[in-house]
């Protein structure tokens, strides 16, 4: 339990830091020269250069193992922070952000990769599932308010370098708090059955038939679940209330975290199994979404909160159900696709709003998006057991 909760702090930390530029960084490259489009290109980077990073963390972590990269990733981006404080420049501004993103894009994949091995048993990798959707969630509500906060105190540059040493010594403090090799034979002793011959037999707590791998397909609904939040974080702020008062949309954003914080703290929701609560989860931010479309009666705020408690169920759910039906030995490639289709999804999700809302409601496309997604889910391939 320790260790769990020294890759929350690490997982914390590193969110915290990643939300806590949102509401500062625009105004930064304002202040640079930089124009709004360039705005976009600067923050639609970080995403874009997660990809590689990702891929890259997915074998790294499966043959060095967690600890490595989670010490390097969080040194390497403090740092990096350290040089953004200094920036003068627009495109130095950009640089700098996409190098971040491909360092903290290993650090994800490691953490889930290591949280995913010391479970005792699926229900236990759900209850460290969930409980890293709340440390993100947690990090989702106050980051952005302190992150404003600081920048009003002590200005940007300052600013960008506390962000960076909080990064920095929290990677030192990895180096002494995680035990990686210790734990997991800890934990091969107690999890891990073999057969005769020396073969991994399957876990009995699996949600799935054995021999059954995840299907490429899966991987649209993470993608699908990124894209659809990145429309709704563009089109938030450019509505009329928000626009009219930054309080008004920092409001938005804080609801639809609260609603996440709500459902994650639904601890009996973790003997659900992991695939019904995604496919249930999925479609019902689809639904909202296609209330928002169709400009139902129910309120904004309200609208906002259901969003954010359908997240709380999705993203849990989906880490615990890739480890429920993946070897050990390869949970840093399944997490680093699960990371690399959040980003896939994060990019266009935007960029397709942007085009489209002209001609289309972008929570139309939301809806559109997820419910596809879902359609082209191969659902026999998954069996959720039944219990009377």
């Amino acid at each position: 339990m320790r260790t769990a909760i020294w890759l929350y702090l690490f997982m914390f930390v590193a969110f915290f830091d990643l939300h806590a530029q949102y509401p500062i960084l625009s105004p930064f490259a304002l202040s640079l020269g930089a124009a709004p489009s360039f705005i976009g290109l600067i923050m639609g980077v970080y995403s874009l250069t997660h990809l590689p990073g990702n891929l890259l963390a997915g074998y790294g972590v499966d043959k060095y193992g967690s600890k490595f990269f989670i010490v390097i990733s969080l040194i390497v981006a403090g740092i990096i922070l350290l040089f953004q404080s200094n920036v003068k420049d627009p495109w130095h501004l950009l640089y700098i952000r996409s190098i971040s993103g491909f360092v903290l894009a290993f650090l994800s994949p490691a953490c889930l990769t290591l949280l995913a091995r010391i479970a005792k048993d699926r229900i236990h990798q759900s209850k460290l599932m969930a409980g890293n959707g709340l440390v993100h969630t947690l990090a989702s509500v106050v980051s952005p308010a302190a992150g404003a906060v600081l920048v009003a105190k002590i200005g940007f540059t300052t600013a960008f370098s506390v962000l960076g040493w909080v990064l920095i010594i929290t990677g030192i403090l990895a180096i002494f708090g995680v035990n990686e090799k210790q734990l997991l034979g800890q934990t091969a002793n107690k999890s891990v059955l073999l057969d005769p011959h020396g073969h991994e037999l399957p876990d009995k707590d699996s949600d799935v038939p054995d021999g059954v791998s995840m299907p490429w397909l899966f991987f649209l609904i993470p993608m699908a679940l990124s894209c659809s939040q990145g429309i709704l974080f563009f089109e938030l702020p450019l509505m009329k209330s928000a626009r009219e008062s930054i309080l008004t949309s920092g409001v938005f954003f804080t609801l639809i975290s609260l609603g996440a914080l709500l459902s994650i703290s639904f601890w009996f929701l973790n003997k659900v199994p992991p695939f019904i609560r995604t496919v249930c989860g999925s479609l019902s931010l689809a639904v909202v979404f296609f209330g928002l479309a169709i400009q139902w009666p129910i309120p904004l705020t309200v609208s906002l909160f259901l969003i954010g408690m359908a997240k709380g169920v999705i993203y849990p759910a989906l880490a615990a159900l890739l480890a429920s039906i993946t070897s050990s030995n390869r949970y840093g490639r399944v997490f680093s696709l699960l990371s690399i289709s959040y980003s896939v999804g994060a990019f266009i999700g935007p960029m397709m709003a942007g085009q489209l809302r002209d001609h289309i409601s972008s929570y139309f496309i939301a809806f559109f998006i997820l419910m596809l997604a879902l359609s082209l889910l191969p659902l026999r391939s998954f069996k959720a057991p039944v219990t009377t």
